[in-house]
């Protein structure tokens, strides 16, 4: 069979549905799935020596204060490069702090390089423009949000951004193609994200506690909701355009 001309893919559920927008779109999933294979068995063999100190939280804690101020800083700095950059889900790190820094200290650290983060994107996407901002999302977010978002304003892209599994870096992006004024868009970014990144944060500190159980139940819960949302993200929207109809 060959491929669709206007680059759809053929590749379809049972039902129908199909299971990417675009070839595009599979290449690029299935990229990532191998660059995140590849990392982790580079780490699991670059790290067998030192798992049993990583594993020690309190070690590992311990070793993390004394790099001083520069160790938040380096965290703040990493979360707002991912969010322009988008390396890793911002999710990773904020577990991550959890586990480094405890759930409050953790959060408000993720907290403001996602504010910085955020601010940054909007402001490339109001900047330069669309054409920029189809080279650094993907086509299938674009798709869905784009006029959707821009139609139905601030509210909306608050809710989008409070339902896990929705690709909140390229919500950023989406955001600054509108009129709505940047500091609203920060403060929507920063409160409609903070819930998914707190959870996140506890998770990690309860791995570093040693409080397995409730770490595997945290994550599967989350985990449940972010596949939830993002199987789910076309009748999200559609549901909130009936809604703001009313």
């Amino acid at each position: 069979m060959t491929e669709p001309r206007d680059g759809t893919d053929s590749a379809t559920h049972a039902d129908g549905t199909r299971l990417f927008v675009s070839s595009r779109a599979r290449r690029r999933a299935v990229l990532h799935l191998l660059v995140l294979t590849l990392l982790f068995v580079g780490l699991a063999v670059l790290s067998r020596r030192q798992l049993a100190f990583l594993t020690d939280a309190e070690a590992v804690r311990a070793y993390v204060r004394g790099f001083g101020v520069w160790a938040p800083v380096a965290l703040v700095v990493l979360q707002a490069l991912q969010v322009v950059l988008a390396p890793v889900p911002g999710q990773v790190l904020a577990a991550v702090a959890g586990y480094l820094f405890g759930p409050w200290w953790g959060t408000l650290y993720n907290m403001i390089g996602i504010a910085l983060g955020s601010t940054a994107a909007f402001w490339l996407a109001r900047r330069f423009g669309r054409s920029y901002v189809e080279r650094m999302i993907a086509d299938d977010a674009l798709a869905t949000f784009d006029t959707f978002v821009e139609q139905r304003g601030l509210f909306s892209l608050f809710v989008l951004f409070l339902i896990p599994g929705l690709p909140d870096d390229a919500l950023c992006f989406v955001g600054g193609l509108t009129p709505i004024p940047l500091r609203k868009l920060v403060a929507v970014a920063i409160v409609g994200r903070a819930p998914a990144f707190f959870l996140a944060n506890v998770f990690g500190d309860l791995l570093a506690t040693g409080d397995t159980v409730a770490a595997v139940v945290l994550f599967a819960l989350v985990t449940g909701l972010s596949v939830l949302g993002y199987a789910n993200r076309d009748r999200i929207t559609q549901s909130l355009d009936g809604w703001h109809r009313r």
